[in-house]
């Protein structure tokens, strides 16, 4: 059976190589730590998985966790007004459930599985001369590890990448003693608060490694007021921050969490990045080729909580492509038509998180707005989070908002 490499040990590199093993692959899987140092090490996102996702890994018996995890039922909108107001405030019910799994327990245990299932791991930070040599050994290399030297190979899509500068400064915390929403207390979902010309604030429910969690997730405009985190290397910090601007801006959402406490010493997580489409194909020194996953070709912002699903979706695509592909060779032609079949799906993503990364128009106001009074605008705009692409039937155009409104007032 051919011999593929991925670099790269994350959702997507991670999920792609168990699949491939599944199928009978000689799979390699290259990463720069080791399952203990992943577990053991800073929490890496708020992943918040929906049901096309989550039923990816179950197609490939990955949903380990599924009965352990909270199961988000909801997805909810605030909106900050002066003086601590809600002039919006509403729940949408998911069609299929959501799950956050903490990354330092699902990929410590997805390559303790792949090792355990006869795969070779290896534990080397990869540099482009690596890369080289392993291109003339492997019959395709796959690069899933979307930071340091390896991004570079593949060039900036500038038509596809409207931002050159980070849009968020992004500050995440894991918090055990967080209290229910006092208007679902029994109904675990993800809230969404929007802070007027400041940021947004994300509250959900997650597993981590002690255990039911919950993250609290600053998303801030760069030179904001809720852009304070860059150099705080304190947690204990950073939590008393992160609530400070939590009593500040979102008072509704501090009054739950005022007996919150950090779920571990690594429990924090604080950074920015541009979001950015790339080539997908890099080319190495010695004219060897490789294909790059997930965000390591499209890095979105985390505004609409599409990286994990993404890079699951990402994993779907070109696993059923290599499978077909069958003994043809992984050229340039396939490479870019394996991306393609994938844009074709995360295109969606990345329009609406563009989108929502600026000041929303007149008529997506109106939309929000209207989901607190009409309960099929807010489940609608809820299970977008699941299918970006519906929101090309009515978010983006001023009338077919309009026209969607009506219908759902009519009902």
């Amino acid at each position: 059976m051919r011999k593929i490499l991925i670099v790269g040990a994350g959702q997507s590199g991670l999920q792609l190589a168990l699949g491939l093993q599944a199928e009978g692959y000689e799979v390699t899987l290259m990463s720069n730590r080791t399952p203990d140092e992943i577990r053991t090490g800073r929490v890496m996102s708020t992943q918040c998985m929906f049901h096309t996702a989550l039923q990816h890994e179950r197609d490939l018996d990955l949903n380990f966790w599924e009965s352990q995890a909270p199961k988000t039922e909801g997805l909810g909108v605030s909106v900050a007004g002066p003086d601590g107001a809600r002039p919006i405030d509403w729940l949408g019910r998911l069609d299929g459930y959501a799950q956050s799994v903490d990354q330092r327990v699902k990929m410590a245990g997805w390559m303790e599985t792949f090792a355990q299932r006869g795969g070779q791991l290896v534990i080397h930070g990869a540099a482009v001369s690596d890369l080289d040599y392993f291109s003339r050994a492997y019959d395709l290399v796959l690069v899933a590890a979307g930071k340091g030297e390896l991004v570079s190979m593949f060039g900036r899509d500038a038509e596809r990448s409207p931002y050159t500068e980070p849009q968020r400064a992004l500050a995440v915390a894991y918090v055990h003693g967080l209290g229910p929403r006092p208007e679902h207390p029994d109904l675990d979902a993800v809230r969404c608060n929007l802070v007027p010309g400041a940021g947004e604030l994300f509250v959900m429910p997650t597993l981590t490694t002690g255990g039911r969690a919950d993250i609290l997730f600053w998303e801030g405009i760069p030179g904001g007021p809720l852009d304070v985190f860059s150099g705080v290397k304190d947690p204990a910090e950073h939590l008393s921050l992160t609530l400070q601007l939590m009593e500040r801006f979102t008072p509704w959402e501090y009054a739950r969490a005022t007996k919150a406490e950090l779920t571990d010493a690594n429990g924090t997580l604080a950074g920015r990045y541009a979001p950015t489409v790339r080539n997908p194909v890099g080319r190495l020194p010695g004219g060897g080729l490789v294909l790059g996953v997930a965000d390591v070709v499209v890095a979105n912002d985390p505004i609409t909580g599409q990286g994990s699903n993404s890079a699951s979706k990402c994993a779907a695509a070109y696993l059923a492509s290599i499978v077909e592909r069958g003994e043809e060779p992984f050229d340039e032609a396939w490479m870019q038509a394996t991306f393609d079949a994938y844009w074709d799906t995360a295109r969606h993503v990345t329009k609406w998180t563009n989108a929502m990364l600026g000041a929303p128009p007149e008529h997506v106001l109106n939309l929000i707005g209207a989901a607190g009074g009409l309960q099929t605008v807010a489940d609608r705009f809820a299970n977008g989070f699941n299918d970006p692409a519906d929101f090309e039937n009515y978010f983006y155009d001023p009338e077919k908002t309009e026209a969607f409104l009506a219908e759902a007032a009519a009902r």
